[in-house]
Order: structure tokens, then C-alpha cells, then sequence
């Protein structure tokens, strides 16, 4: 086993004093396996629990895409439609972009963050939503024809976020809220907007600089939403999981096209160096002979990986507010022993 899996599979006290993690196996619903260790925050130092949440960055893309599909579900939104249908003032060039586009980063759009001035921002004065789509309204087109190409793009899953907003005529916290979270009594997972509300059993984020943990929680890029702004524990992604496993929100039918890769030449689309498929905020490739589905978050201070396999009714979950070690290379040990 790998130090860090040894550290997290056994109970000793190495992370106690230190940011660490929460990882979980879940299998028909029934938890199989969960442990956490570490500390929330240095300064306090209270322990992680399985109800501490952790900022989970761009696995947050998987409930964007899931707000898309229920306003696809209720007939006010379809895949097909223009970003210029929803944005009726972005430039022309919109009109080529679908939400399908969006959904599976074949979008185009340019990358906010290479737009940003970043003497402007700061973690003090972060960049929000609308603010990140008035910076892609100033850009004169998309980096290749929509549709034709993959590229992972942040700014896709921050206009979603938007199209959601706009569309459901409630802002994107409140949508997952009442049509996502509520129903699955995940009572503390939140979109997260700074002085709006506030994150219960919060981990903070570090970064281990030279010999010491640096807190890196916030950074100029942490108040967007559908990119990569949801918190959410062990505790409460376990009803999301069990929710997926059994269609509460969506049929099979409607949750077919997120698990659908996108039409793209073969070995195209590359993730973390892996050669995969990408559906509607779900990456998708084999691990074992199983078909995987899964998505990684990264931001300053976190880490995150969730892989479920359907097959086997098998989710693996890794939360960590810490940015080492690789909680891919963790998540994929944890179903490797689980799928044997």
C-alpha cells in the first residue's frame, strides 16, 4: 500500500494535529467502509468527522449538470438550445455554442481565468459569476468550431451555473437547494456565497509549504458556483450516491445523456493524462473490466475524487483539505479492493 492509503486505512495518529481527509465505499446504498482523520483547521484543530464538509471544487460539476437536466425535465430548458437563446446580448458567435456544448466542455469558450487581470482579483476581491460572463462577452470568438473538439472548460460549468439561474428565475443555490438538495435531505451542503450563508463543519484548505501547512482556503477564482463552488460531506454525498443509484431525481432514461460520452474522435478526450470519455459533468472510462464514471476536484487548499461503478453499485468518495497526495490514485486503490 501506498503511505498515504496507510495512513487513512488504519487508525493511527499521524494526520491528527494536521489538515487531512474523509474517504467512504459505499455498495447498494450501504456504507461499506468510511474513515477520517485531520484536522478541520490548525488554528482550533477539531477533527475531521464523516459530517465535516469540504469544498469539493470541480466534482460540484456533477450537480450543475444535474440542475440542467431537471430544467430539461420540466421542458423550460433543452440540450439543443443557443447560449444566445439564454443570453440574448453575448456575441454572435454564442449562437454556435449548444448547452449540450456546455455540458460536455465542446463548448470553445475561452478560459476565464486567462482573462482575468489578475492585479484585480485577489482572494479579497474574488470574481463572480456574472462577472465572468461579462469578461467571455468581451471575447471575439471561441477557441475552435463548438462541437468539434474537447477541452475542460471552467467557464462552461460558471455559465451553466448562470443559464440555471436565469432560467429558473431563483439564483443557482437556491435551485440545487429545493430540487437537489432538500429533497435528498442533504441539510448541510451548499453553493457557498460569502456573506449569504455559511458552511457548517467547514474544513478549510492548506498547502504544506517548505516544512510547514500554509492555509490556502479562499483564492481569487473560489466565489464562482457552478465550476467548482459546493460544499458537501461523507454524510451528505451518501444520499446523493444512493440517489443516483436508484433514479430519485431522473429516470434512466433522462440520466442516459450524462452518462453518455460525447461524439468525439476515439482517444480525443484526455483527463489527468488518461485517455476517457466525458458525458454531462461525469468523466467515464473502464478501471478493473467496470465501467467507471468519475470526477476529480482541485482547488487551493482541496482535493476530491468520487468514482462510482455501476455495475457493481460501487461509489468510492475522497475529500481531502489538504492538496497532496493524489486522491485519484487514493479513490482507485479503495475500488480496486472493493471490485476484487
Amino acid at each position: 500500500m501506498r503511505p498515504y492509503a496507510v495512513l487513512l486505512l488504519s487508525s493511527v495518529a499521524a494526520f491528527a494535529q494536521s489538515p487531512g481527509g474523509a474517504e467512504m465505499v459505499l455498495q447498494d446504498g450501504r456504507v461499506l467502509y468510511q474513515h477520517a482523520d485531520g484536522v478541520v483547521d490548525l488554528k482550533p484543530g477539531a477533527p475531521i468527522t464523516p459530517q465535516t464538509n469540504f469544498r469539493l471544487a470541480s466534482v460540484t460539476k456533477q450537480f450543475t449538470a444535474m440542475a440542467i437536466m431537471l430544467l430539461v425535465h420540466d421542458g423550460r430548458l433543452r440540450y439543443d438550445e443557443r447560449l444566445t437563446d439564454v443570453f440574448p446580448d453575448f456575441p454572435t458567435f454564442g449562437d454556435g455554442i449548444r448547452i449540450r456544448n456546455l455540458l460536455n466542455h465542446t463548448s470553445g469558450l475561452q478560459d476565464y481565468e486567462d482573462l482575468m487581470d489578475q492585479q484585480h482579483w485577489n482572494p479579497a476581491r474574488q470574481i463572480q459569476d456574472a462577472e465572468v460572463l461579462q469578461l467571455l462577452e468581451r471575447t471575439t470568438s471561441t477557441k475552435f468550431p463548438p462541437g468539434t473538439r474537447f477541452e475542460y472548460s471552467n467557464s462552461g460549468y460558471v455559465v451553466l451555473g448562470l443559464v440555471v439561474a436565469k432560467t429558473a428565475g431563483k439564483p443557482f443555490g437556491e435551485f440545487l437547494r429545493d430540487r437537489i438538495f432538500a429533497p435528498l435531505g442533504m441539510s448541510n451542503t451548499i453553493a457557498f456565497e460569502k456573506g449569504k450563508n455559511q458552511v457548517v463543519n467547514r474544513a478549510y484548505g492548506y498547502t504544506m509549504e517548505g516544512d510547514r501547512w500554509r492555509e490556502t482556503d479562499q483564492s481569487s477564482t473560489s466565489a464562482t458556483l457552478g465550476d467548482g463552488g459546493v460544499y458537501s460531506s461523507l454524510t451528505d454525498l451518501a444520499e446523493w450516491y444512493r440517489a443516483l443509484d436508484v433514479n430519485t431525481l431522473l429516470s434512466a432514461a433522462e440520466m442516459a445523456p450524462a452518462l453518455t460520452p460525447a461524439d468525439l474522435p476515439p482517444g480525443s478526450v484526455k483527463i489527468e493524462g488518461l485517455t476517457v470519455g466525458y458525458g454531462f459533468g461525469w468523466v467515464i472510462d473502464m478501471l478493473d473490466g467496470y465501467r467507471r464514471y468519475w470526477h476529480h476536484g482541485e482547488t487551493v487548499g482541496f482535493r476530491a475524487n468520487v468514482e462510482r461503478f455501476p455495475e457493481k453499485r460501487l461509489t468510492v468518495v475522497v475529500l481531502q483539505n489538504r492538496t497532496e497526495p493524489d486522491p485519484i490514485v487514493e479513490a482507485a486503490a479503495l475500488a480496486e479492493k472493493y471490485l476484487r
